[in-house]
């Protein structure tokens, strides 16, 4: 073997070309200026030592490429690597050798000199750069200030380290003591090492300390996370292993396997749905392995809480005594006879048929007419609970169908919420209000109530919150409505509409007399004794003080006389009856509000009253014509529609191509402005019905005839004079009664609708059906005598003055 004695100066200089045993090195990176122990089991690696030991005891120090290689070839040893010098060997009693070592410099392998002993290469010094003054400056103070807060997160780096490497001035050394302090990645130190610009090699390494700040600290963020997990679920621990022993000591209260306990023998005993058992049983098998107080168990456990509540099976007895229930909706209501006969045909098929799907019954009217306390009624003449929901304002969809689990306080709907509340599974369920909803960006409620109120559908019933079918088939659904316009079509096909029209003045008596004079008196704490009206002073709250379709007003009325009375028996300290009277009701209500007739005191020219439809019931509607000269301009006021303005224009437009027979100016269109207005000019007011009546106070206002005031009139009007079917008779019919009319033209294709009258109202007014315009005005107008307006020789239907021959329009005149 050749002694490398002569290769070496004094010091720790080297020459190029150097001779040298080779270590590979697993697992770590010696730098220049390095001290470390090394642990040699290898043959060659100790051979290696042994070489150097005898000769100067330099060594050559290269890290493997891959460390799991027991014995590496030349391709295995990274070609840049530390001349360092062996300070101590110690030979191990395993044969392993202990060395300490000291790296010099960085080196690269430039050949491998064949050796069966060991690794001997020769070597070339790889220089040390220079890099600027004040570059160097910034690098190494960035380096020490990364290197500073290093040392501030990691306590394991002792103080006399951190002032050790603090005080190196010269940049090389800084960066070979720093990197062999940082637990950087094999091949990041590597990369250090072979690096030979001093510039690039400070940069690299003020990265990776970098890197490594952001590693520990994120580090030590996950292990505080879990330190107080831990630290969390041991205090529970511990706090619930408390409340357990102080359970357990006063016997206030069973333990948690207690309470789970419980929770299976009711899981057990419920009756439930094949899906909803195998749910049940799925979750508590999830809720027994939970720690009780955790978020989680909570959700689990009202979930299990919810399945188990619910009336699955649970059932109220339906009475099936047609008669009992027919006695139990004359005394709860007046009147109202379709839709009591509807209940009885229902009660009947359910005598015959022992299971049948529940109807859905729609119960369509103006405020007060009793909708809602009808749907009590029928709870009660049924025999089952009554439960309501309002859908007045309603928007969001979850509020029919629930919310999902995975939100933070879900629920079920509010069907699955009232069905729990109620406790049976069939019982009269209620949506009032149906015609209230509306939709937003959360959805369509409307949509959602389809599978509801479908008897096709609603058998299997799944709410959000549950997961699992629910059977709606055996409920009993009414919703009640103002208006059908506002319900969305798909939702009126699910439902049976039936129409509760205003109540006629006989009726409103008969409801005051035998419910709401009791109710009140009973609800303001007197006694039968204690007052009494008479027929006539009941009548007169009705005419003078109220004008609606329904008799909430009218029971408001009858509350605020019994509040006065009680009053007055509880200031004089008496016990006296009080007689209400048509004459003593101003003492307890004050002026009148309405007039008792709303017809016209005189007939006049160009005035008509028509009939009209709110959603509160039918009212009598004034029609105004007056005639100016001018230059043929039609004005229409009183904020009318554009259906109610075509339907004006129409008439203009019959009346025109009848001026002959009408004795009418034919060029008054030309000559003549017209202004046609209907008062209450701030109520909106629309639809095709008031044709006939604008067309008869055209007429009048134009041939100075007037109008007999006792007479209304309904119906659209075509431009050949033909008179077409509207909507609403039954409440314009009512309101025209109410407001004293004598006399009512409809049109003939609605006689269909006077089944629907009360009889007393058909008896109290003079119903004309017409066809054609020619029918109406005769009635409607006061002829002077000797006037021969339509007469037998008239027009026939239909024909437009235009057509006429000399002849007929002589005959005329």
């Amino acid at each position: 073997m050749i002694s490398l004695q002569k290769f070496f100066k004094d010091d720790d200089s080297d020459s190029p070309g150097l001779l040298m045993p080779l270590l590979p090195l697993r697992d770590i990176v010696v730098f220049p200026h390095m001290v470390a122990p090394l642990f040699v089991g290898r043959p060659k690696s100790v051979n290696a030592l042994t070489d150097a030991m005898n000769h100067d005891k330099r060594v050559f120090l290269s890290t493997q490429t891959k460390a799991g290689i027991d014995n590496p070839g030349e391709k295995d040893i990274s070609h840049v690597g530390t001349i360092a010098s062996v300070l101590q060997l110690l030979k191990l009693p395993d044969g392993t050798v202990k060395a300490l070592i000291e790296g010099k410099s960085r080196a690269s392998i430039a050949r491998f000199v064949k050796n069966k002993d060991f690794f001997q290469v020769e070597l070339e010094l790889i220089p040390e750069t220079q890099v600027s003054p004040a570059e160097g400056e910034a690098l190494v103070r960035a380096i020490n200030k990364s290197f500073d807060e290093y040392a501030q997160i990691n306590k394991s780096l002792s103080k006399d380290l951190v002032k050790s490497v603090s005080s190196i001035s010269d940049p090389s050394k800084l960066v070979d003591t720093m990197a062999a302090h940082f637990a950087f990645k094999i091949n990041d130190k590597q990369g250090l090492l072979e690096t030979v610009s001093l510039e690039k090699r400070l940069s690299l390494l003020l990265s990776l300390i970098k890197m490594e700040i952001d590693i520990f600290k994120m580090d030590q963020r996950i292990k505080n996370r879990v330190k107080d997990q831990m630290d969390k679920t041991q205090k529970n621990y511990y706090l619930n292993e408390q409340m357990r022993a102080i359970k357990k000591e006063i016997g206030s209260e069973e333990d948690h396997g207690d309470e789970l306990r419980e929770l299976e023998k009711r899981i057990k005993r419920k009756k439930m749905s094949k899906e909803a058992a195998g749910k049940v049983r799925h979750e508590f098998r999830k809720l027994k392995m939970m720690t009780p107080m955790s978020a989680e168990a909570t959700v689990v456990r009202g979930y299990i809480d919810w399945l188990i509540s619910l009336p699955w099976f649970d059932r109220s007895k339906v009475r099936k005594d047609l008669e009992e229930a027919d006695k139990i909706l004359e005394e709860d209501h007046y009147g109202l006879k379709k839709p009591k006969e509807r209940i009885i045909e229902y009660l009947a098929v359910q005598c015959l048929v022992k299971k049948i799907r529940g109807p859905i019954l729609c119960f369509v009217g103006p405020p007060g007419v009793g909708k809602t306390s009808l749907a009590k009624s029928v709870a009660r003449a049924t025999g089952r609970k009554f439960v309501r929901l309002s859908l007045g304002g309603v928007r969001d969809e979850a509020e029919i169908r629930g919310h999902r689990r995975t939100y933070i306080g879900a629920m079920p709907g509010k069907i699955i919420q009232s069905l729990k509340k109620v406790g049976v599974n069939n019982p009269v369920f209620c949506l009032d209000e149906v015609d209230k909803m509306s939709m937003d960006f959360r959805g369509d409620p409307s949509a959602a109530l389809l599978e509801v109120l479908d008897p096709e559908q609603n058998y299997s019933f799944n709410d959000h919150y549950l997961d699992v079918d629910y059977d709606l088939s055996d409920i009993l659904f009414i919703t009640t409505a103002n208006t059908l316009p506002e319900i969305p079509l798909p939702l009126q096909d699910r439902m049976e509409i039936i129409r509760l029209p205003g109540y006629a003045e006989y009726e409103k008596y008969h409801i005051a007399k035998d419910f709401l004079i009791s109710k009140q008196i009973k609800m303001n704490g007197l006694k039968e004794k204690n007052v009494k009206f008479s027929k006539n002073g009941v009548l007169t709250i009705i005419r003078r003080y109220t004008r609606e379709s329904g008799v909430r007003n009218l029971e408001r009325e009858i509350s605020s006389i019994c509040r006065k009375i009680a009053r007055k028996l509880v200031t004089n300290k008496e016990d006296r009856t009080y007689k209400v009277t048509a004459n003593s009701i101003q003492k307890y209500l004050g002026p009148t509000r309405f007039k008792e007739i709303q017809i016209e005191e005189q007939d006049q020219v160009g005035t008509v009253t028509g009939l009209a439809w709110t959603q509160v019931g039918g009212e009598l509607l004034s029609i105004e014509t007056l005639i100016m000269p001018g230059k043929g301009k039609l004005t229409m006021t009183g904020k009318l529609g554009e259906v109610m303005q075509e339907s004006a224009q129409a008439a203009v437009s019959y009346v025109r191509s009848r001026v002959t027979s009408l004795a009418i100016q034919p060029d008054f269109y030309k000559k003549k402005d017209v202004h046609i207005h209907i008062p209450e000019g701030a109520i909106p007011k629309d639809g095709p019905s008031a044709g006939i009546s604008m067309c008869t106070s055209l007429v009048s206002a134009l041939t100075k005839r007037p109008v007999r005031r006792d007479i209304a009139m309904t119906g659209e009007i075509t431009l050949r004079g033909r008179v077409l079917t509207i909507g609403g008779i039954k409440e314009k019919i009512l309101a025209a009664h109410r407001g004293g009319i004598k006399k009512i033209i409809i049109p003939k294709e609605n006689k269909k609708n006077l089944r629907d009258i009360p009889a007393s109202v058909l008896k109290a007014v003079e119903i004309v059906l017409v066809e054609h315009m020619d029918e109406v005005l005769p009635h409607a107008l006061i002829l002077e005598p000797g006037d021969t307006i339509f007469k037998e020789h008239d027009i026939p239907f239909g024909v437009m003055a235009e057509e006429m021959d000399k002849d007929q329009r002589s005959a005329l005149i």
